[in-house]
């Protein structure tokens, strides 16, 4: 059984960045920008646009506009590297208090429905760590 931490990484994470790649490319940025501005290289930025790469999880309404502001403000230069690192960490809070990754843990590896190890949207724990 894997930690639900483990289905942040494999995941969210990804599908976030996917996303986020998605609306920059939307916004006018080349695929090298992209990959520079997100520290990545251009081939994952190729395979994050045609859902080659993160594509595991739909988000909600709300997730989706997170991503749109994250990116109109990185397009924008309005936030740093270190303030990268705080909005990805901050939507990833915003999809664990929605139950997303305990639905995925779930499903993802056949857990029983009374199994509490995501904590619901109550506790922070495994998360603390993103300030």
């Amino acid at each position: 059984m894997r930690p639900p931490c483990e289905i942040v990484v494999w995941y969210v994470i990804p599908t976030i960045r996917s996303e986020l790649a998605k609306e920059l490319l939307n916004l006018g940025m080349k695929q090298k920008e992209i990959s520079e501005l997100l520290d990545i290289t251009q081939p994952a930025v190729s395979q994050y646009i045609s859902d080659k790469r993160g594509h595991g999880i739909e988000f909600d309404k709300q997730t989706k506009d997170k991503i749109k502001q994250f990116a109109l403000d990185l397009k924008e230069k309005r936030i740093d590297k270190g303030d990268m690192i705080r909005r990805i960490c901050d939507i990833c809070k915003y999809v664990k208090e929605e139950e997303i990754i305990c639905q995925l843990h779930k499903e993802k590896d056949n857990i029983p429905g009374n199994c509490n190890a995501c904590m619901g949207s109550k506790r922070d724990v495994y998360m603390d760590y993103c300030i």
